[in-house]
């Protein structure tokens, strides 16, 4: 599938709901369960989910539209949410994280943006040069990516108690 912006956004848009859904009112056992050593459990996704908020997408589609000389992007805390989590409850992380998405569709949408801009480039700290719709792209399967992750973490705080049909349950199995 080809990128197309229209369809980006059928998923971009969801998420904030999705998330909600699955978390929401659920016992912390579920939600601050992780995999283990130097893993993340579903709040800290949702952290992490809003700090690429603030922090990576718009900020690097201007950087990529903008007129400027230096396309290139400001690296990325991968671990910022740690920080900037603590003490919030996951209520909040989400309300924030669904603000912050609709603020971002709604900048996204304002470009208007056509095929020659999702052919324009930055320049990726590690990567190097990247276009427009790598960067879109990338987003959207960054979500699906973190969603994912949070059910398989949800789903291994059971890995012992499911007895012989983890067999069955490679969501158990597999990282």
């Amino acid at each position: 599938m080809e990128f197309q912006l229209e369809k980006a956004i059928e998923i971009l848009e969801r998420t904030p709901g999705v998330l909600r859904g699955l978390l929401s009112n659920l016992s912390e056992e579920w939600t601050t369960g992780n995999e283990g050593k130097d893993t993340w459990s579903a709040y800290e996704i949702v952290g992490h989910l809003i700090h690429g908020e603030k922090t990576d997408w718009i900020v690097r589609t201007r950087i990529i539209l903008s007129d400027g000389p230096d396309k290139s992007f400001p690296g990325f805390d991968r671990f910022a949410q740690i920080r900037e989590s603590k003490e919030k409850l996951l209520a909040q992380l989400l309300d924030e994280f669904e603000e912050l998405r609709t603020e971002n569709l709604r900048t996204l949408r304002s470009f208007g943006l056509t095929a020659h801009h999702f052919l324009k480039e930055g320049i990726h700290p590690t990567f190097g040069k990247v276009t427009l719709s790598q960067l879109l792209s990338t987003w959207v399967v960054h979500d699906l990516n973190h969603l994912a992750q949070i059910e398989r973490v949800i789903a291994k705080q059971y890995l012992e108690a499911v007895g012989p049909w983890v067999e069955f349950l490679p969501v158990l199995t597999r990282s």
